[in-house]
């Protein structure tokens, strides 16, 4: 995929303008999401497993370079908390905070809140649980910015636009990002975790088998589907998802689901000082 974006950059470099934003959103944009779901699993240590820690942050380095701006090292970073925390008050930044859920409460605002997920989820940390800069991230940027500027230099700025403009738009609104309301909203109440098994997993690493991914974080998506059928028993019976499309549609409309749709925790945090 990264190889498949670095010819893309080539192929675009001449287009118009109204063409670098359709192909963003129809297919760089696709496989830039589908990198980001690459690097939530590397996050995991399953590409060379947990021996070869540094291994698997130098992978979802490589992972990140279509997306445009350094990402995989602050995922990382604040992933294991949505784990370790899942739901929790100024820990899982997954939340959206009081003021997203107060403000973006009717459909209109709701599809604005879509579209500007990227901005959320980069933000949100920041003002939520900021923690200190580490060399990772620091490296990660370093990398990021010199592969843009070689970028810039052959091709100019139409493909450093392509791929920017395609993480944002297909992390916004688009069928793919469903995911991302799919996961944790609590369609149903007391059920705040659901899974999805249709044919979207297929580029997304199986991010949609997440009721099993949070039971199992360890087991790298490709293996997930063997999870729910091995414990078939567990998994068949609880709330699904059988459309990413049809959760963004109910979001928008259903006056019950929103930003507050989520299931929040009091952690009690011991800090040794």
């Amino acid at each position: 995929m990264v190889l498949t974006q670095l010819l893309a950059c080539y192929l675009v470099h001449d287009l118009s303008w109204k063409w670098i934003f359709f192909w963003a959103y129809a297919f760089g944009g696709c496989i830039n999401h589908s990198l980001t779901l690459a690097i939530h699993d590397i996050s995991h240590n399953v590409a060379f497993g947990n021996k070869l820690a540094k291994w698997n942050r130098w992978f979802a380095m490589w992972a990140n370079l279509p997306i445009g701006v350094p990402y995989s090292a602050s995922f990382k970073k604040y992933h294991i908390d949505h784990h370790r925390y899942l739901g929790g008050d100024q820990l899982d930044v997954d939340i959206p905070t009081d003021i997203e859920g107060w403000f973006f409460c009717t459909p209109a605002r709701k599809v604005v809140w879509l579209f500007l997920q990227p901005l959320f989820y980069a933000l949100r940390p920041l003002l939520v649980n900021p923690k200190p800069l580490g060399q990772l991230e620091i490296l990660n940027a370093t990398v990021q910015f010199t592969v843009d500027f070689i970028i810039y230099y052959l091709w100019g700025v139409k493909p450093i636009v392509y791929l920017i403009a395609g993480s944002v738009l297909c992390m916004g609104l688009h069928p793919i990002s469903g995911h991302f309301i799919a996961e944790h909203y609590m369609f149903l109440k007391g059920h705040e975790t659901y899974s999805y098994y249709g044919p979207l997993n297929m580029i997304t690493f199986n991010v949609g088998y997440h009721m099993e991914h949070h039971d199992f974080p360890s087991i790298p998506g490709s293996k997930l589907p063997q999870v729910k059928k091995i414990a078939a028993e567990y998994y068949d019976f609880l709330p699904q998802h059988t459309s990413w499309i049809r959760v963004l549609w109910d979001f928008v409309f259903d006056d019950s689901i929103g930003p507050y749709a989520r299931i929040k925790r009091q952690y009690k945090i011991n800090k040794q000082g």
